[in-house]
């Protein structure tokens, strides 16, 4: 465990904590915690995650100004997406996973590029559906924890893969906790 490691543990861990909460703190400390992770994962040799860091800049930045504007300068609401749009983005997600895997894998020294590329499409579902305020991002987040805990592990990065321990319980807990959200709003 780095000392970089740490601290970009603890930021994004932050960063779940807030967005369980709906806070808009999500979004600075979630830009900290990224931008130290794309160097632990660059050397690493996780390009995949390493290049995830890089889009969930950009994404954060979107989802920042969404969540503080929304439609027409107001929050926008939990929303919730089909049954068959979440499949299909999923479907999608492991398409383009065995894609850029076999990438890495023929033209890199990439490390568990399958499973890295799928942590990777996976989040980039998961964080779209995050920065649009759509309940469904939790169960990507939570499919993507559960691969997360195992490859990091493999890699040496026990910190970090007990950090996605931490956010898969999280994201159970946003689960609950946006759909309690939903339920209240629904009937109020």
């Amino acid at each position: 465990m780095s000392p970089l490691e740490i601290a970009a543990a603890v930021f994004s861990a932050l960063s779940v904590l807030f967005t369980v909460r709906r806070s808009l703190w999500l979004w600075p400390t979630g830009l900290i915690g990224t931008a130290l992770y794309f160097v632990v994962f660059l050397q690493a040799r996780l390009y995949g995650s390493a290049g995830l860091q890089v889009f969930f800049l950009v994404i954060q930045l979107y989802g920042w100004w969404w969540w503080a504007r929304g439609k027409a300068g107001e929050e926008p609401p939990i929303a919730r997406l089909p049954r068959r749009a979440v499949l299909l983005t999923a479907l999608a997600a492991v398409a383009a996973a065995g894609i850029a895997a076999w990438g890495l894998t023929a033209f890199t020294d990439a490390r568990a590029a399958p499973a890295d590329m799928l942590i990777t499409t996976l989040s980039i579902a998961a964080q779209w559906l995050l920065s649009r305020k759509i309940l469904e991002n939790w169960l990507f987040w939570i499919a993507v924890d559960v691969l997360a805990i195992g490859v990091y592990a493999s890699q040496g990065l026990a910190l970090t893969a007990g950090l996605y321990g931490l956010f898969l319980a999280m994201a159970c807990w946003g689960l609950w906790e946006w759909r309690r959200s939903l339920r209240a709003g629904a009937t109020a």
